[in-house]
This record gives C-alpha cells, structure tokens and sequence, in this order.
C-alpha cells in the first residue's frame, strides 16, 4: 500500500477541519450614519457633515488554535459641507474623509498563556490614551505589524508590539493617512487587590512623520474598592516621560501626569481629574497614536498638545436612567474642563460637554452630543460641535 502523499493527507485530515472552522465563523457588521455640525469662530459658514460608515467582515472559529479575520470598511460622504483634514475647502474641519480600504486583515494564534496577531489589526493598550484605535473617528485607526500576549498567571500580562505601518483616521488619500517606521510597544500589567499597576515603555519611528518619533516610559496605577452600600471609589494615578526617538532630531524631556479620583454606584459615577502634558515653549508632549477624541475634551482642540503644554482639570458624571415606555435604558454624560498652560500662565478656555445614549434593540444605538469650547488664547478659537448617530453591530 502506497504511503499518502501530503496533498491527499491534507485533503482526508486538515482540509475538512479548516473548512468546518471557516463555517463556524462570525460575520462582523459594523454600520454608523452620523450627522456631525461644526460651528467655528474664523469661519463664515459651519460645517455639516453626513457620512455613512460600514464594516463588512468575517472571523473563523478556532482551527488548532488559529483564526483567521478580515475586514473591509467604507466610508460614503453624503452631505460634504465640511473640510476633510486635506481637501481645502473653507469650512471647518471635520476628519471624515471618503474611502474604501482593508481595515484589518489579521491571522492569530491562541495556545495555553500565548496570544498572537500578525498583519493589519486594531491595537488598544491601557485606557487608549497612548496607543489605542481612534474609534469616535468613521475611519478607524489601524496597525500592520506583530502583537504577542503573554498571560502566565491571572494577575499577569505582558504584550509587545511591533509596528511596521499606522493606517490614520484621514484615510489613504490624506498625505497625513498613513505613517511608516519601526515601532516597539511593551506593557506589563500586574492585578494587585488595590488595583492594576501598569509600566509601559512606546518607542515611536516614522519615516516620513520625523518629529513625532519618539520614546515614552511611564507607570499607571488605577483602581476600585467598595465602600459599602453599592457605592465604590475609584482612583488613578499615571507618570510618564517623554524623549526623543531615532530619526527625530529635536532635543526635549516632557513629562506626562494624570491622576483622579471619584466615586460610582452601578447605575452612576462621578469623578474629578487633573492631567498636565508638559511643553518647553518649542514643543508640548506628543500622543499621536491616542485614542484622542476621548481626553481633553469632545470639541478635539487639544488633538496637538499646545508648544507651553496643558493642564486639565476635569469633572465628569454619568447616570443610567431606566425610563418607562420601549427604551430599555438611557445613558446620559457629562463633562467640564478649565484648560491652562503647563508652562507659564496662559489660559486656553473651557469647555462643556455632554452627550445622550439609547440603545433602541440589543444592536442598534442611537446617540446625541454636544461640545462647546469658549476659548480666551489667539489660536485656540470656541467652537460648537453636535453629532447625531444611529450605529447597528452584528
């Protein structure tokens, strides 16, 4: 009897139970139609912008612990009464450009404490506020590279990656859209009974975006404990540091803080903040890989941190309502932020915010927000920004 060869082995064993994996995937739907009106002091008309987003997709399930996933998004501008980060129209901005591209298009890998994720994949660490997908955006923020997670114990993680390419929410025909370079992330994540203590250290390189290489080495320590009653306190505290980084030929040393405080019930929270990203008056400390549109305010004034840097002392409230009638639930929060110079006493304005969730079935939402800046510097203009959304997942 004739040993098989490998193509008929292949197709008697491994063909079958790739195939039967293929077939027990999930298929990823992700569809958001948003409204987004900007009113902007320096401009004679607001923007208006009406885009539709989806994200057609497919995962496998687990074939020997390795799963495959795809994932194409589009974004179609319906009404264009805005300026999209590069087409140059006089309208403020609104960065939600028209495309079609590969959003992720990743292969991975799960055995025993060993997670990997090769290709285009979406990257969070932490709180975003470092390293994180920009999801707010129609245009998700996305990364070509190598993540490996290392999970020993279960008050353990340690993840490195590696990052070849970042896909920006501008989109592929932005000159902005795409940077490349060698990146180095690592976080290490220890579970203690206060809270989870986090040290990470993000060394930045890109080609062609110099000046925003860099290396950041900080610590997070963030927590909650009961206090009885069904009310908690929750508590954070963050330092990092932030220095040049290959290609970047700047010289600085900028410093990162963060810490808060508040309380919260299962139905509520409240907190009061304090973050300052230092500037030496050349440059302020730089978070281009952040998940931006969630700090420092809704209205995106600070996505570039000012040359004197920022202080933001913050509070923030939320309460989940349970109204009578078809609505389940309704979220509402709220947020308020005095922004000053890190360096010097310049003050660059306040800002309210406050925005209104509803999940109409388990896979539609519909949301309302609102942002007004009031701004008091030269190049810090005040704003209203309102969005409208109506987002299905699947």
């Amino acid at each position: 009897m004739r040993p098989l060869g490998f193509a008929a082995l292949f197709a008697a064993c491994v063909a079958p139970a790739f195939a039967h994996a293929a077939d027990q995937g999930h298929i990823i739907i992700d569809s958001r139609l948003r409204f987004e009106s900007v009113d902007q002091s320096g401009f004679a008309t607001a923007a208006a912008a009406v885009t539709w987003r989806t994200r057609l997709g497919y995962e496998t399930a687990s074939f020997s612990g390795f799963r495959a996933l795809g994932e194409v998004e589009n974004v179609t501008v319906i009404g264009d009464r805005y300026n999209n980060s590069f087409d140059g129209k006089a309208f403020p901005v609104v960065p939600d450009p028209a495309s079609t591209e590969i959003n992720r298009a990743q292969l991975s890998w799960t055995g025993g404490p060993v997670e990997l994720v090769g290709g285009r994949q979406r990257i969070i660490l932490g709180n975003a506020r470092f390293i994180g997908n920009s999801g707010f955006r129609q245009n998700e923020q996305t990364f070509d590279g190598v993540k490996a997670v290392l999970r020993p114990s279960k008050t353990f993680t340690l993840t490195y990656a590696y990052i070849g390419a970042v896909h920006r929410v501008f989109g592929h025909d932005s000159p902005q859209g795409e940077w490349r370079g060698e990146t180095h992330l690592v976080q290490a994540d220890v579970k203690t009974p206060l809270g989870t203590l986090t040290g990470y250290g993000y060394l930045l390189q890109f080609n062609n975006a110099a000046s925003q290489s860099s290396a950041t080495w900080g610590a997070r320590f963030a927590g909650t404990r009961p206090l009885g009653g069904g009310l908690a306190v929750t508590y954070e505290a963050e330092y990092a540091r932030q220095t040049p980084w290959r290609n970047n030929p700047a010289t600085f040393a900028l410093a990162y803080v963060d810490l808060g405080v508040g309380l919260k019930t299962a139905s509520s929270a409240a907190s009061a903040g304090f973050e300052r990203l230092e500037g030496d008056g050349s440059r302020g400390f730089g978070t281009p890989l952040a998940t931006l549109h969630a700090f420092q305010g809704w209205a995106d004034v600070f996505l570039t941190t000012p040359a004197n840097g920022v202080d933001d002392f913050n509070l923030n409230a939320s309460h989940v309502f349970k109204p009578a009638g078809p609505l389940k639930s309704l979220k509402l929060a709220a947020a308020w932020h005095d922004f000053t110079a890190a360096r010097g006493d310049g003050r660059y304005g306040r800002e309210f915010d406050a925005a209104l969730s509803a999940p109409l079935t388990p896979r539609l939402t519909a949301e309302a927000i609102v942002a007004r800046f009031d701004g008091d510097a030269p190049g810090f203009a005040s704003r209203t920004k309102v969005w409208l959304s109506l987002e299905f997942k699947y």
